[in-house]
């Protein structure tokens, strides 16, 4: 029987959860994750030594499924693998709409006895018309009602990026940093070993999820190849599509086969597909969450240009070195800009070319900020803000930022700073609060050159490429 997309719709906006076989050897991870849930919870657990502690947090505990009062719209299955087949049994009986199985030592062990128990599970779920989540795996996310599969996951009303993943700490991970980025998860899936639904899934589901403006996908290995290409090439020009493949390197396949029971396909071969189909290929985490600010925070742009300016003369070398290595260029300003800066800037201490290094001229910041945004070979606006430390430079940093914020209120082009300590340690207090400073202006931010260069050349390429297929 197959799952069809209102199955995982209603998992994934569940209204009543129950969780099998939490524990306190665990903290109660899965309870404790969920005790921001605006629906309905409930423990099964058949333990009487962790009933008591169960209910003490405020959790109504049954012994049997049967028993639970209405009907379960995602259930959790944290029990041994030897009870794992019951739990789903029941699961097939009392209709749940979907199953997260948690529970690990299937096909990824390698061994014979992994692979049939993986076997009898699927032919289960396949019979029974159950959608099945991994197993191995962490499961659903739904920020916005609380569903989460870690207690320190936030929640938040709304979100618009989806994110699907065969690695419950990528996941995990991803969830936890992309507030810190300015972004918020829509829906996220953990699957694992993917035995009833994959990649492709996923994908096609968070492509007509409405709240879902971006998706980023980190894969280990694809069952329906043809199928994964189809849906990237009808999805990409409606939104961008992320791909962090995990086993780039020999030893990296190797470690997805331990991990996920995954065949990981060359770099190559997903090389070819990004170019083909649009979508994006990144190779880390931070690539991904640094491209996704670029897209989801930034006006559309498709060329290349940047302008640069924050920096003293070894910087400005530095950053245009790394922008241009990172795929985005440097050019000359046009002899209009070039005539408008000779008008007041100082050459003690500083350039007007492209960087420009501001030196004594920063009292005219915004006046260079407005030449760079009406100048016809700059695409995007980027500034430099180095710390060094003390409160002369924290004030410099501070009329930075006012400068940038007024800045993005009368331009449309991109606006972009690099907020940067070469003590990122000793001054990440400093740091911290810079950048939650241009957050609350609008203004998105970088750690490196190298990232900002890259997310912005990602960025590019995808508003070129949805350009030329609309």
């Amino acid at each position: 029987m197959p799952i069809d997309a209102a199955t995982l719709e209603r998992a994934l906006n569940p209204k009543t959860v129950v969780v099998f076989g939490d524990k306190k050897a665990s903290g109660y991870m899965w309870l404790n994750g969920m005790r921001r849930f605006t629906g309905r919870l409930y423990s099964v657990q058949v333990d009487p030594n962790e009933i008591a502690n169960i209910e003490e947090m405020g959790v109504k505990n049954f012994t049997s499924l049967g028993d639970v009062p209405e009907p379960v719209d995602y259930a959790v299955c944290a029990v041994p693998r030897s009870v794992a087949p019951r739990v789903v049994a029941d699961c097939i009986k009392h209709n749940v709409g979907g199953v997260t199985l948690f529970t690990a030592g299937y096909a990824e062990t390698g061994t014979e006895e992994g692979k049939n128990a993986q076997n009898e599970i699927l032919a289960m779920a396949r019979e029974g018309g159950l959608l099945l989540i991994g197993p191995n795996c962490m499961g659903l996310h739904n920020p916005s009602l609380g569903v989460c599969f870690f207690p320190e996951q936030p929640v938040y009303e709304r979100g618009n990026v989806g994110f699907s993943s065969q690695s419950g700490s990528h996941a995990n991970s991803f969830s936890i940093a992309a507030p810190e980025n300015g972004l918020y998860i829509s829906k996220m899936i953990s699957f694992g070993n993917g035995i009833v639904l994959e990649n492709a899934d996923y994908l096609e589901y968070l492509a007509h999820d409405p709240q879902t403006d971006a998706i980023a996908m980190y894969v280990e290995s694809v069952r329906d190849g043809r199928r994964l290409f189809r849906l990237l090439r009808e999805t990409t020009p409606k939104k961008p599509v992320l791909i962090w493949k995990g086993g780039q390197t020999d030893a990296g396949k190797r470690a997805t086969a331990s991990h996920t029971a995954a065949l990981a396909e060359s770099m190559a071969i997903w090389e070819a597909v990004a170019k083909q189909t649009g979508a994006l290929l990144v190779h880390s985490m931070d690539e991904a969450l640094d491209t996704l600010k670029a897209l989801l925070l930034l006006p559309p742009f498709s060329g290349t240009g940047c302008g640069l300016t924050g920096g003293a003369g070894g910087q400005s070398v530095s950053i245009t070195d790394a922008f241009v290595k990172g795929g985005m260029t440097v050019p000359a300003l046009s002899s209009e800009s070039y005539q408008r800066l000779e008008e007041f800037f100082s050459l003690v201490g500083a350039s007007f070319r492209n960087p420009i290094d501001m030196g004594s001229n920063r009292t005219e910041m915004d006046t260079i900020l407005d030449i760079l945004a009406e100048d016809p070979v700059i695409d995007v606006i980027v500034m430099q803000m180095g710390y060094l430390g003390g409160q002369r430079q924290q004030s410099q940093l501070e009329t930075q930022i006012d400068a940038l914020v007024r800045f993005k209120q009368r331009t449309a082009k991109p606006v972009v700073a690099i907020p940067n300590s070469p003590t990122p340690y000793r001054n990440a207090e400093v740091l911290t609060d810079i950048v939650e400073k241009l957050r609350a202006g609008g203004i998105a931010s970088y750690p490196t050159y190298e990232r900002a260069a890259h997310a912005l050349k990602n960025a590019a390429a995808y508003h070129h490429f949805r350009a030329t297929v609309s």
